[in-house]
């Protein structure tokens, strides 16, 4: 195991096969950073082309298709002092007589606010706007991270689909392990988008978006097989559904929990009865050409169930 450093000098707005900037072992952990939404670093000067510009991809050696890649996220940290935000709400999340007022407000706003990483928080930095001055704590996220996707598809960092993408997930925090679908070979792991903060949705089409560093560890589940992304933390087990129209996503993501349960020994009346009463449903992201669902399960109702089996 080992810890690797890692300084993009170029980046990415798709994921697919590209060239690997850097071979892992399962086990290793790297140290990072991403640029913002809009391709500006650290420093807040462009250094890429905007659209979501991913870092990586990173080769994890002995990763096969029909495997698991499993990422966990360690630490993730603005590192810079200018956030940017939308301003008004997407015309698709709201009803059509509202989705003309917007339209009539003026267009596509940005405003900037002041992140400070060590306090916790973002200032909203706008001095014409009343609320000039709010000041919000911080929930740094990833909004797009995922693999290679299968038949050499290079998949645009706009949208997400089973190789994860923009799923814009504000679960996708520190200290959480995510589970993806390997496609090709080494996986093929990037990741970027980084948000100080963002409400369920994305339903203003960003979140505070700003550069961010990144630790990650990673590791394999040999011949594991799973069709979504998977992730828990301390409170959940959970999978994600990426499609539109939001039903598709919800049955996608519902599917695979039903998957997992399996896989954890239940049988299908068991894992059914189970879902049934105690799942929740997160919302992703509503903004982009995919929608994003996500389908949490209790650990406590898991651990409550398997001694109920062993009693």
């Amino acid at each position: 195991m080992a810890v690797r450093l890692f300084k993009p000098d170029h980046y990415h707005h798709t994921l697919g096969s590209h060239p690997p900037v850097l071979t892992i072992q399962p086990g290793d952990t790297v140290i990072t950073t991403c640029v913002d939404a809009r391709g500006f670093d650290e420093h807040d000067q462009p250094v890429t082309p905007r659209g979501n510009p991913m870092t990586g991809p990173f080769f994890i050696e002995g990763a096969e298709p029909g495997d698991t890649l499993v990422i966990k996220l360690e630490h993730l940290r603005p590192n810079r002092r200018r956030g940017w935000s939308g301003v008004l709400l997407a015309p698709n999340v709201v009803e059509p007589t509202d989705a003309g007022r917007l339209a009539q407000a003026g267009g596509y706003f940005v405003w900037d606010w002041e992140v400070d990483a060590k306090a916790g928080t973002a200032r909203l930095n706008h001095p014409a706007s009343p609320l000039h001055g709010l000041v919000l704590e911080l929930e740094p996220m990833l909004g797009c991270f995922g693999v290679a996707p299968e038949g050499n598809q290079a998949i645009s960092t706009a949208t997400s689909g089973p190789h994860g993408g923009n799923m814009d997930y504000r679960g996708f925090r520190e200290g959480v392990t995510v589970y993806f679908p390997v496609f090709v070979p080494g996986a093929l792991f990037f990741l970027g988008d980084g948000h100080a903060l963002q409400g369920d949705g994305e339903i203003c089409g960003t979140g505070i978006e700003v550069s961010m560093e990144v630790r990650f560890s990673v590791d394999l589940i040999k011949g594991q097989k799973i069709e979504w992304p998977r992730g828990e933390n301390e409170e959940y087990i959970f999978t994600v559904g990426n499609a539109r129209p939001l039903d598709q996503c919800v049955q996608h993501a519902t599917s695979e929990m039903l998957r997992w349960l399996e896989q954890r020994g239940l049988d299908t009346t068991q894992a059914s009865l189970l879902m049934g009463q105690g799942v929740r449903y997160d919302l992703g992201n509503v903004f982009d050409p995919a929608y994003t669902m996500v389908c949490k399960m209790p650990k406590r109702l898991l651990e409550r169930l398997l001694g109920l089996q062993t009693s």
